[in-house]
């Protein structure tokens, strides 16, 4: 009880977007959670001696990174796991900080240098342009409250999707042309390999991280207590 009570609403966020994953409300959220899986798929191969041409993304949830050397292992093992470290980095911000403002707009100008750096197709700069509007919006306007709560949300969704997108993309449908069944024909092994290799290391990795990150109490203060003479 004492844990429903420090984290409830964490919990009830939870259940609604677990309510709402299916309809159309989560889309955009999906959508951003692809959008940093290509991100992590280009900064592995940057941060290994390689390059990004381009980044493309889809209304489908479809995304990908045209990327020019560096390390094709880590490069391909970067997406899922990357994204779900950008989604943990984001809850964390929310959870254990008091810089929310700061880290949304800064999230804002990032997609700003995205789109003008890797963006060519319609669809993926008007999106990435528009959420990097909305988000310098409520940095500049809301208050510390509502931006904790929307790196709440992109959070969760993320680290909701990555495992779930893991297990449908490369276990349940090992037959699709994913970063699993590449790692396969480039490296050996099987694609539901190195997709369970990753699912393991998905849910390890939530574990820990909520196990840290809920240590002390997460609920938003709405009001704060006042003393009276």
């Amino acid at each position: 009880m004492a844990f429903v009570k420090g984290h409830w609403q964490l919990l009830a966020l939870v259940a609604v977007i677990f309510a709402l994953w299916s309809t159309p409300v989560m889309v955009p959220l999906k959508i951003i959670v692809v959008l940093l899986h290509e991100l992590s798929h280009g900064l592995a191969a940057v941060l290994t001696g390689g390059s990004i041409e381009q980044i493309t993304i889809s209304p489908q949830q479809g995304g990908q990174a045209m990327i020019r050397g560096g390390s094709r292992f880590l490069t391909l093992s970067a997406g899922y796991l990357g994204s779900l470290l950008f989604g943990m980095a984001l809850l964390f911000a929310a959870l254990r900080s008091t810089a929310d403002r700061a880290v949304v707009a800064g999230l804002g100008v990032a997609l700003l240098l995205v789109s003008a750096l890797y963006l060519r197709d319609l669809f993926a700069l008007v999106f990435c342009v528009g959420l990097a509007v909305v988000l310098l919006a409520m940095a500049r306007w809301l208050d510390h409250r509502a931006n904790d709560l929307v790196l709440r949300v992109i959070g969760l969704t993320s680290m909701i999707y990555v495992p779930f997108d893991i297990f449908s993309d490369t276990i349940a449908r090992a037959h699709l042309q994913s970063d699993a069944r590449m790692m396969a024909q480039e490296f050996g092994g099987a694609t539901v390999l190195w997709g369970g290799l990753w699912l393991i290391l998905s849910v390890l990795a939530i574990g820990a991280s909520l196990r840290y990150g809920l240590r002390a109490p997460s609920n938003i203060v709405f009001r704060q207590a006042t003393k009276a003479d």
